[in-house]
C-alpha cells in the first residue's frame, strides 16, 4: 500500500525511520570509534546519536519514500531521539530478548546483504569490516537494540484498537480538508510450480563421486586440489573466503542449517559422508577446531538435471495453462493437483506479500523480476511459463495468474476500508507512542548538542 499524501508524511516516516534504522547504524558501523572525529548530536539514556547519523537518515529516507519530501534534520533527529527513548526505556523494563533469536535476525540480514553485494567479501571490505565475525557482533548489538525498540513499543500500543466510528470520523476529517491519501495499483496473483528434481541415477552418481573422492583425500590427496577440480562451489577458485573449498565458521555464521551441523559433527581432520542440502551434496573436512571456530574444506557437487527434464517439466505447464484457459479446468483445480509448492498449494495458489502478510502486492513496490513478468497482464491473464529459483532451495517452472489488479486511486471508505481501517489505527498507535514519549523525556537524562538545541521540537526535549 503506497500512500500519495505530504500531509500524512509522518504515518509513513516513521514507519520508514524504524525499518531503515538497522541499516542506518551498519552502515555507519562502529560508532563509537568515530566519536572522536564525529560530533555527538544528541545522547538518550546511555544511546548516542551522531551528527552523521542524522544525514545517513535523511538521505536513506528520501531514497525510500516516492518523491521529494521536505524533511528537516530537527524533524529527523526527533525520531531517532524516540528510537533511542523506546531502547533505553526497554531496558530499565526488563524487556527480555533472547540470543537465539537476535543471531536469526543476524543471519538473515548478513544474508540479504550478500546477496546485494554479491559476495560476504564485498561486504567487508564495503562497510570497513576486518572478518565475517568482526561484522557479526557489531550486528548483535544492532540487532539486539532493534529488537528492544520494537518490543518496548508493542508493549505501549498492544491493546490499543479502533472502532468502526473511529476510522469513519478519520476517513471524514481526511476528505474534509481534501487530504484523502491515493493508493497505488495493487494486484494479486497465484502460481502453479513444478519443481525440478534430479532423477534418482543422478543423485546415485553424485553421491558415489563424493564417496570416491573422499576415499582419494583418505589415501593422501589434497582435499584442496580436489575441491578446485570437482566443486561446483564458485567460491572455489576465488582469493576469499571459500578458495579451495576453505571456510573458517562458527556455530553462528550464516551457513546453512545442515552445513553447520555436519560441521560441528566431525573431529579434526575427519571427513564427513556426503550429505544433502538445498544447494547440492556435499563433504566436509575438519582442518582446524580454535576454540568456537572451526577451519573446514568443502566440496559441493549438484546433480544435474537434463534438458529433457526441464523440456517436459515447462509443457507440462504449457498444457495446464492451455487446459485454464480453455476452461476445461480451473486453475484453483490445477494448483491442487499439479502444483508443488508447499505455501500456496492450500492457499488456491495465492502468493502472500512478505511485507504486508496479505496477498496484495503494490506494483511499485515489487521485486523488479517478478514486476517484468506481471505489469502487463489484465485481470484473469496467465504468463507463459518460466524458469525461476531459489539460490539454496530449489529449481521449478512456473506459470503465475494476475487474480485481480486495482488501479492507482483516491481513497474510497467503502472499497478501501481495511486500508483507512489501518491509517487510523496507525496513527493512534503513533498518538499513543507520542503521549508516552512525553511523560518518559522528563525523567530520562537528554543531552542535545547546542547545534541542535535550536530546533523547535514537539515534544520538550529541551526540558525548558
Amino acid at each position: 500500500m503506497q500512500i500519495k499524501n505530504n500531509n500524512l508524511k509522518f504515518i509513513k516516516m516513521k514507519k520508514n525511520i524504524i525499518g531503515i534504522t538497522l541499516l542506518l547504524f551498519f552502515i555507519g558501523a562502529k560508532a563509537q570509534e568515530r566519536i572522536k572525529i564525529d560530533g555527538v548530536a544528541v545522547v538518550v539514556g546511555k544511546n548516542i546519536v551522531l551528527d552523521s547519523d542524522i544525514e545517513k537518515f535523511k538521505k536513506e529516507l528520501q531514497q525510500r519514500i516516492e518523491g521529494k519530501i521536505d524533511i528537516t534534520d530537527c524533524e529527523i533527529l526527533e525520531e531517532v531521539m524516540i528510537q533511542k527513548l523506546l531502547a533505553h526505556h526497554a531496558v530499565i523494563d526488563s524487556i527480555v530478548v533472547a540470543e537465539a533469536e537476535v543471531n536469526t535476525e543476524v543471519d538473515r540480514n548478513i544474508s540479504f546483504f550478500t546477496q546485494q553485494l554479491g559476495s560476504m567479501e564485498k561486504v567487508l571490505k564495503m562497510y570497513g569490516f576486518n572478518d565475517e565475525d568482526d561484522l557479526r557482533s557489531e550486528l548483535f548489538e544492532i540487532q539486539k537494540e532493534q529488537l528492544l525498540i520494537r518490543r518496548e513499543r508493542a508493549s505501549i500500543i498492544d491493546k490499543i484498537d479502533v472502532t468502526p466510528e473511529e476510522v469513519r470520523t478519520y476517513f471524514r476529517n481526511l476528505e474534509k480538508d481534501t487530504n484523502l491519501p491515493e493508493f497505488s495499483a495493487e494486484i494479486e496473483l497465484a502460481q502453479i510450480v513444478k519443481t525440478l528434481k534430479p532423477s534418482e541415477a543422478e543423485t546415485n552418481r553424485v553421491i558415489s563421486k563424493l564417496k570416491d573422492i573422499k576415499l582419494e583425500i583418505e589415501d593422501g590427496y589434497s582435499f584442496r586440489l580436489k575441491a578446485i577440480i570437482n566443486s561446483d562451489d564458485p567460491a572455489v577458485s576465488s582469493n576469499g573466503a571459500g578458495s579451495g573449498g576453505l571456510y573458517t565458521l562458527t556455530r553462528t555464521s550464516g551457513f546453512i542449517k545442515e552445513f553447520k551441523e555436519v560441521a560441528f559433527s566431525l573431529d579434526e581432520g575427519e571427513i564427513s559422508e556426503p550429505f544433502e542440502s538445498g544447494f547440492g551434496f556435499h563433504i566436509i573436512q575438519v582442518e582446524k577446531i580454535k576454540g568456537q571456530e572451526r577451519d573446514v574444506r568443502h566440496i559441493l557437487i549438484q546433480p544435474k538435471i537434463t534438458s529433457e527434464e526441464m523440456n517436459a517439466a515447462k509443457a507440462e505447464l504449457v498444457k495446464i495453462r492451455k487446459e485454464i484457459l480453455e476452461g476445461t479446468m480451473t486453475f484453483e483445480d490445477a494448483v491442487i493437483q499439479f502444483s508443488d509448492d508447499i505455501e500456496t498449494k492450500h492457499n488456491r495458489g495465492l502468493i502472500l506479500n512478505p511485507e504486508s502478510n496479505d496477498t496484495r502486492f503494490d506494483l511499485t513496490l515489487m521485486d523488479p523480476n517478478l514486476y517484468g513478468k506481471v505489469s502487463n497482464l489484465k485481470a484473469g491473464e496467465i504468463t507463459e511459463p518460466y524458469y525461476d529459483e531459489v539460490r539454496g532451495e530449489s529449481k521449478m517452472f512456473k506459470i503465475i495468474l494476475l487474480k485481480s489488479k486495482s488501479d492507482a486511486h483516491v481513497a474510497n471508505f467503502i472499497k478501501d476500508y481495511e486500508k483507512i481501517q489501518q491509517l487510523t489505527l496507525q496513527k493512534k498507535q503513533e498518538e499513543t507512542v507520542e503521549k508516552w514519549s512525553k511523560t518518559k523525556i522528563l525523567d530520562t537524562y537528554i543531552k542535545i548538542n547546542e547545534d541542535f538545541k535550536k530546533c523547535t521540537f514537539k515534544n520538550n526535549w529541551k526540558k525548558e
